[in-house]
């Protein structure tokens, strides 16, 4: 909760201490077949604005230029008291200059990029000031308790409101940053589809639902095969027969 980061000097210990064994896996992750579906599907003229909850960057990393990072990058620490933003990589160097005790340690991934360490004297562990003005170091990413900057939730509606048709992919939707684009979608009663294995919120609003892995409902997109409206209307007829 940023309420807690904010508050409590334990709390972001605690989460910097996490984040620097976790960023050595999460510095390594790297575009699957779905980011790259996506991104084909932006070159083919299919997608006009890519907005996305994930904070990892990987669908950048696979080619997508048209994006909307929802709830920001992880790659990316800002300073609280000034506008100073610098790499996560960069952080991380320092962190590990700082801490090479908890640097040496291992423990497993957490969903949020930092890992389930526990058992350890987080008081111990040293988090550097911003380098500009002495503030507080935060990832550039929106915590609960934290609104999506108004400016980048107006672009995305913008982007919304120009769209012939909504494609979820692989998200419940089930936080109202998102949730909120499938009501106005539906609102405009333009259509909407999803991949995801499982409900979503926006179920009851969905025209097509595709309940497969991301990777394997998204791959024929990179067979070759050029995508079409002839090739949509197909994968139309494919999901109603099944």
């Amino acid at each position: 909760m940023l309420q807690q980061f904010l508050a409590h000097e334990f709390t972001r210990t605690r989460y910097w201490a996490r984040s620097l064994i976790g960023w050595q896996r999460m510095s390594t992750a790297r575009p699957n077949e779905a980011h790259r579906a996506l991104a084909a599907l932006e070159r083919g003229g299919r997608i006009e604005m890519l907005v996305t909850q994930n904070v990892d960057g990987l669908h950048q990393g696979a080619g997508s230029r048209n994006v909307i990072d929802l709830h920001g990058r992880v790659d990316v620490v800002r300073c609280l008291g000034c506008p100073q933003r610098i790499p996560r990589a960069q952080l991380q160097a320092e962190l590990v200059r700082r801490n090479s005790r908890f640097a040496a340690l291992d423990a497993l991934a957490a969903p949020d990029g930092d890992a389930d360490l526990d058992d350890v004297e987080f008081a111990a562990f040293d988090v550097p000031p911003c380098d500009a003005c002495g503030g507080l170091l935060k990832p550039d990413v929106v915590f609960f308790g934290e609104n999506v900057p108004k400016e980048r939730a107006g672009r995305a509606m913008d982007a919304l409101h120009r769209a012939d048709a909504m494609l979820v992919v692989g998200s419940s939707l089930m936080v109202l940053s998102g949730y909120r684009f499938a009501q106005a979608m539906a609102e405009a009663g333009k259509p909407i589809a999803a991949v995801n294995l499982g409900r979503t919120r926006a179920d009851d609003l969905l025209e097509l639902k595709v309940a497969e892995r991301c990777t394997d409902a998204l791959s024929f997109l990179l067979s070759g095969v050029e995508f079409s409206a002839s090739r949509t209307e197909d994968v139309h007829l494919r999901e109603e027969a099944r």
